[in-house]
Protein backbone atom coordinates (compact mmCIF):
# COMPACT_ATOMS: atom_id res chain seq x y z
CA UNK A 1 0.00 0.00 0.00
CA UNK A 2 1.17 3.63 -0.67
CA UNK A 3 2.60 5.66 1.93
CA UNK A 4 0.95 8.96 1.89
CA UNK A 5 1.56 12.29 4.79
CA UNK A 6 -2.15 11.60 5.46
CA UNK A 7 -2.24 15.42 6.22
CA UNK A 8 -5.40 14.95 3.38
CA UNK A 9 -7.42 12.12 3.66
CA UNK A 10 -8.46 11.38 0.00
CA UNK A 11 -11.62 9.16 -1.29
CA UNK A 12 -13.32 9.18 -4.89
CA UNK A 13 -16.86 8.61 -5.76
CA UNK A 14 -17.46 5.31 -7.03
CA UNK A 15 -19.88 6.68 -9.72
CA UNK A 16 -17.06 8.17 -11.96
CA UNK A 17 -15.37 4.65 -12.10
CA UNK A 18 -18.09 2.45 -12.64
CA UNK A 19 -16.59 0.75 -15.57
CA UNK A 20 -13.85 -0.60 -12.89
CA UNK A 21 -15.16 -3.73 -11.13
CA UNK A 22 -16.20 -2.64 -7.65
CA UNK A 23 -13.48 -5.08 -6.09
CA UNK A 24 -10.65 -4.16 -8.43
CA UNK A 25 -11.77 -0.97 -7.84
CA UNK A 26 -11.64 -0.85 -3.60
CA UNK A 27 -8.46 -2.79 -3.87
CA UNK A 28 -6.29 -0.38 -6.33
CA UNK A 29 -7.84 2.46 -3.93
CA UNK A 30 -6.72 1.00 -1.02
CA UNK A 31 -3.48 0.24 -2.64
CA UNK A 32 -3.30 4.31 -3.73
CA UNK A 33 -4.14 4.90 -0.12
CA UNK A 34 -7.24 6.13 -0.15
CA UNK A 35 -9.19 5.87 3.26
CA UNK A 36 -12.71 5.45 1.53
CA UNK A 37 -15.24 5.98 -1.23
CA UNK A 38 -17.92 8.14 -1.75
CA UNK A 39 -21.32 7.80 -2.91
CA UNK A 40 -21.99 3.94 -2.14
CA UNK A 41 -25.38 2.35 -0.83
CA UNK A 42 -25.13 -0.16 1.67
CA UNK A 43 -25.25 -3.26 -1.01
CA UNK A 44 -21.40 -2.28 -1.52
CA UNK A 45 -20.35 -1.77 2.03
CA UNK A 46 -19.64 -5.24 3.43
CA UNK A 47 -17.30 -5.39 -0.16
CA UNK A 48 -15.87 -2.05 0.85
CA UNK A 49 -15.29 -3.11 4.71
CA UNK A 50 -13.13 -6.24 3.22
CA UNK A 51 -10.88 -3.88 1.42
CA UNK A 52 -10.56 -1.40 4.56
CA UNK A 53 -12.31 1.18 3.22
CA UNK A 54 -15.22 3.47 4.59
CA UNK A 55 -17.72 5.25 2.81
CA UNK A 56 -16.80 8.77 3.05
CA UNK A 57 -20.16 10.42 1.91
CA UNK A 58 -23.66 8.32 1.89
CA UNK A 59 -26.09 8.87 -0.73
CA UNK A 60 -30.08 9.81 0.39
CA UNK A 61 -32.53 12.05 -1.31
CA UNK A 62 -33.07 13.32 -4.61
CA UNK A 63 -30.81 15.86 -6.41
CA UNK A 64 -33.68 18.17 -7.96
CA UNK A 65 -36.42 17.44 -5.76
CA UNK A 66 -34.75 18.59 -2.21
CA UNK A 67 -35.51 20.48 1.11
CA UNK A 68 -36.40 23.89 -0.43
CA UNK A 69 -39.81 23.18 -1.13
CA UNK A 70 -41.96 21.73 1.67
CA UNK A 71 -43.78 19.62 -0.42
CA UNK A 72 -40.85 17.37 -0.80
CA UNK A 73 -39.54 17.44 2.90
CA UNK A 74 -41.62 14.52 3.85
CA UNK A 75 -39.53 11.93 1.25
CA UNK A 76 -36.19 13.79 1.35
CA UNK A 77 -36.08 13.75 5.53
CA UNK A 78 -37.37 9.72 5.54
CA UNK A 79 -34.03 8.97 3.33
CA UNK A 80 -31.85 11.23 5.17
CA UNK A 81 -33.47 9.23 8.39
CA UNK A 82 -32.80 6.21 6.94
CA UNK A 83 -29.09 7.21 5.68
CA UNK A 84 -28.18 8.59 8.98
CA UNK A 85 -29.27 4.91 10.86
CA UNK A 86 -27.63 3.09 8.02
CA UNK A 87 -24.60 4.97 8.82
CA UNK A 88 -25.01 5.11 12.09
CA UNK A 89 -24.88 1.37 12.40
CA UNK A 90 -21.98 1.10 9.91
CA UNK A 91 -19.56 3.79 11.42
CA UNK A 92 -19.63 5.96 8.63
CA UNK A 93 -19.35 9.95 8.83
CA UNK A 94 -21.56 11.58 6.42
CA UNK A 95 -24.71 11.69 4.66
CA UNK A 96 -25.05 14.18 1.74
CA UNK A 97 -28.41 16.52 1.06
CA UNK A 98 -29.43 18.70 -1.68
CA UNK A 99 -31.42 22.01 -1.89
CA UNK A 100 -33.06 20.80 -5.08
CA UNK A 101 -34.05 23.25 -7.88
CA UNK A 102 -35.40 26.46 -7.22
CA UNK A 103 -38.61 26.07 -10.21
CA UNK A 104 -39.17 29.87 -9.29
CA UNK A 105 -38.98 29.60 -5.30
CA UNK A 106 -37.11 32.80 -4.16
CA UNK A 107 -33.91 32.45 -2.39
CA UNK A 108 -35.33 33.46 1.08
CA UNK A 109 -38.43 30.71 0.86
CA UNK A 110 -35.62 28.15 -0.53
CA UNK A 111 -33.39 28.83 2.65
CA UNK A 112 -35.88 28.90 5.47
CA UNK A 113 -37.48 25.52 3.84
CA UNK A 114 -34.48 24.24 3.95
CA UNK A 115 -33.83 25.18 7.44
CA UNK A 116 -36.99 23.73 8.74
CA UNK A 117 -36.52 20.91 7.28
CA UNK A 118 -32.93 20.54 8.57
CA UNK A 119 -33.87 21.16 11.76
CA UNK A 120 -35.67 18.04 11.96
CA UNK A 121 -33.01 15.46 11.38
CA UNK A 122 -30.76 17.73 13.01
CA UNK A 123 -30.99 15.92 16.66
CA UNK A 124 -30.68 12.85 15.03
CA UNK A 125 -27.85 13.09 13.26
CA UNK A 126 -26.32 14.60 16.06
CA UNK A 127 -27.50 11.76 18.46
CA UNK A 128 -25.88 9.14 15.75
CA UNK A 129 -23.06 11.24 15.66
CA UNK A 130 -22.84 11.42 11.69
CA UNK A 131 -23.10 14.94 9.92
CA UNK A 132 -25.51 16.03 7.04
CA UNK A 133 -23.61 17.57 4.38
CA UNK A 134 -25.14 19.74 1.85
CA UNK A 135 -23.87 19.43 -1.59
CA UNK A 136 -22.83 22.84 -3.57
CA UNK A 137 -23.19 22.03 -7.53
CA UNK A 138 -22.61 25.08 -10.23
CA UNK A 139 -26.14 26.33 -11.61
CA UNK A 140 -23.99 27.32 -14.51
CA UNK A 141 -23.24 24.55 -16.63
CA UNK A 142 -24.01 20.96 -15.13
CA UNK A 143 -27.02 21.24 -12.93
CA UNK A 144 -29.42 24.34 -14.06
CA UNK A 145 -31.49 25.35 -11.83
CA UNK A 146 -29.90 24.22 -8.66
CA UNK A 147 -30.30 26.57 -5.60
CA UNK A 148 -27.37 25.87 -3.48
CA UNK A 149 -25.15 27.23 -6.12
CA UNK A 150 -23.07 29.33 -3.74
CA UNK A 151 -21.15 29.31 -0.73
CA UNK A 152 -22.63 31.94 1.36
CA UNK A 153 -26.41 30.96 0.95
CA UNK A 154 -25.69 27.35 1.94
CA UNK A 155 -23.28 28.34 4.99
CA UNK A 156 -26.22 30.70 6.32
CA UNK A 157 -28.50 27.61 6.17
CA UNK A 158 -25.79 25.39 8.11
CA UNK A 159 -25.65 28.80 10.90
CA UNK A 160 -29.71 28.76 11.10
CA UNK A 161 -29.79 25.39 11.51
CA UNK A 162 -27.34 25.59 14.72
CA UNK A 163 -26.10 22.32 14.86
CA UNK A 164 -22.32 21.15 14.21
CA UNK A 165 -23.67 18.01 12.76
CA UNK A 166 -25.19 20.58 8.99
CA UNK A 167 -22.24 21.33 7.09
CA UNK A 168 -21.47 22.20 3.25
CA UNK A 169 -20.52 19.60 1.03
CA UNK A 170 -17.76 22.04 -0.67
CA UNK A 171 -17.22 20.81 -4.45
CA UNK A 172 -13.77 23.11 -5.54
CA UNK A 173 -15.12 22.27 -9.30
CA UNK A 174 -18.63 23.47 -9.04
CA UNK A 175 -17.03 26.57 -6.76
CA UNK A 176 -14.44 27.18 -9.25
CA UNK A 177 -17.07 27.66 -12.22
CA UNK A 178 -19.52 29.62 -9.93
CA UNK A 179 -17.46 31.76 -7.75
CA UNK A 180 -13.47 31.23 -7.98
CA UNK A 181 -11.40 32.83 -5.10
CA UNK A 182 -11.80 29.05 -3.65
CA UNK A 183 -8.46 29.33 -1.18
CA UNK A 184 -9.89 32.10 0.80
CA UNK A 185 -13.20 30.94 0.53
CA UNK A 186 -12.13 27.93 1.88
CA UNK A 187 -10.43 29.59 5.14
CA UNK A 188 -13.46 31.53 5.62
CA UNK A 189 -15.77 28.74 6.01
CA UNK A 190 -13.90 25.96 7.55
CA UNK A 191 -15.82 25.73 10.34
CA UNK A 192 -19.10 24.55 8.45
CA UNK A 193 -17.35 22.77 5.83
CA UNK A 194 -17.81 18.71 6.25
CA UNK A 195 -16.83 16.93 3.10
CA UNK A 196 -14.75 17.98 -0.31
CA UNK A 197 -14.78 17.25 -3.39
CA UNK A 198 -12.52 17.64 -6.40
CA UNK A 199 -12.68 17.91 -10.22
CA UNK A 200 -10.87 19.44 -12.96
CA UNK A 201 -12.46 22.66 -15.02
CA UNK A 202 -13.49 22.93 -17.23
CA UNK A 203 -14.86 19.40 -18.15
CA UNK A 204 -14.95 17.91 -15.14
CA UNK A 205 -12.60 15.19 -15.91
CA UNK A 206 -8.40 15.01 -14.44
CA UNK A 207 -7.28 17.40 -11.88
CA UNK A 208 -3.98 17.93 -14.12
CA UNK A 209 -2.04 20.09 -15.85
CA UNK A 210 -5.23 19.88 -18.78
CA UNK A 211 -7.34 22.20 -16.34
CA UNK A 212 -7.45 25.45 -14.63
CA UNK A 213 -7.41 24.90 -11.08
CA UNK A 214 -3.71 24.33 -8.98
CA UNK A 215 -5.08 21.73 -6.50
CA UNK A 216 -1.35 21.77 -4.87
CA UNK A 217 -2.28 25.25 -2.58
CA UNK A 218 -6.19 24.09 -2.09
CA UNK A 219 -5.27 21.47 -0.47
CA UNK A 220 -2.31 23.14 1.18
CA UNK A 221 -5.20 25.15 2.86
CA UNK A 222 -7.21 22.79 3.59
CA UNK A 223 -4.74 21.05 5.24
CA UNK A 224 -3.38 24.19 7.58
CA UNK A 225 -6.91 24.36 8.51
CA UNK A 226 -9.10 22.77 11.40
CA UNK A 227 -10.54 20.49 9.05
CA UNK A 228 -10.45 16.69 10.07
CA UNK A 229 -12.41 15.67 7.18
CA UNK A 230 -11.69 13.61 3.89
CA UNK A 231 -11.60 15.26 0.26
CA UNK A 232 -13.56 13.00 -2.32
CA UNK A 233 -11.87 12.90 -5.73
CA UNK A 234 -15.18 13.35 -7.80
CA UNK A 235 -14.36 14.13 -11.65
CA UNK A 236 -14.95 11.58 -14.57
CA UNK A 237 -11.47 9.99 -15.80
CA UNK A 238 -10.99 10.16 -19.81
CA UNK A 239 -7.89 8.50 -19.90
CA UNK A 240 -6.80 4.78 -17.92
CA UNK A 241 -9.24 5.55 -14.87
CA UNK A 242 -6.92 4.21 -11.75
CA UNK A 243 -4.05 5.57 -13.50
CA UNK A 244 -5.42 9.18 -13.40
CA UNK A 245 -7.13 8.46 -10.03
CA UNK A 246 -3.08 7.28 -8.72
CA UNK A 247 -2.02 11.01 -10.36
CA UNK A 248 -4.68 12.93 -8.33
CA UNK A 249 -3.65 11.25 -4.94
CA UNK A 250 0.05 12.19 -5.33
CA UNK A 251 -0.93 15.95 -6.75
CA UNK A 252 -3.24 16.13 -3.48
CA UNK A 253 -0.92 14.44 -1.29
CA UNK A 254 0.36 18.05 0.05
Amino acid sequence: MATLKGRIRQAASRWCYNKVPAAEFYAACREMGLVGIDLVGPAEWPLLKEHGLICTCTPSHSLTKGLNRREHHEVCLNQIRASIEANAEAGFPNVVCFSGNREGISDEEGAANCVVGLKQVAGLAERRKVTLVIELLNSKVNHKDYQADRTAWTVDICKRVGSPRVKVLYDIYHMQIMEGDLIRTIRENIDWIGHFHTGGNPGRNEIDQTQEICYPPVMRAIAESTYDGYVGHEFVPTRDALTSLREAVALCDV
